[in-house]
């Protein structure tokens, strides 16, 4: 019987692997990724957002954002004794003209990976 695996995740594109670099100079000291809808909703931008929103913003940046309120959830999680805790952050929606950047949750789980190792997963908080 075969599951379905981190490994088979990230290769199928249901998880965005984040560099391993940039994560550690976030404070992040374990693998991270992030569901795709996670990845959207946070985290994806182009330019065409930019023009249609008036907004100087990039996918780095706001990746930067979710990595930073990340870490504060996993020094929350480690102090609290769980594995899975929220992430609240501020970020401009892709859709619509408006420029306001709105309050969101994220869900973040410390688990194991494919082979045992602590890992670490940021979803939309009804994703598992």
């Amino acid at each position: 019987m075969h599951g379905y695996s981190r490994a088979d995740a990230l290769a199928d594109g249901v998880l965005v692997a984040i560099d391993g670099e940039l994560a550690r100079q976030a404070g992040l000291w374990l693998p991270v990724a992030l569901t795709t809808a996670a990845y959207g909703d946070c985290v994806a931008w182009s330019e065409e957002d930019n023009k249609r929103k008036g907004t100087c913003q990039d996918e780095a940046g706001r990746l930067w954002d979710v990595l930073h309120m990340v870490r504060f959830a996993v020094l929350r999680a480690r102090s609290g004794g769980g594995r899975r805790c929220l992430v609240e952050l501020y970020r401009v929606p892709r859709a619509g003209r408006s420029r306001v950047a709105r309050r969101t949750v994220l869900a973040m789980e410390i688990g194991p990976g494919d082979s045992g190792e602590p890992v670490l997963t940021v979803m939309l908080p009804d994703e598992d």
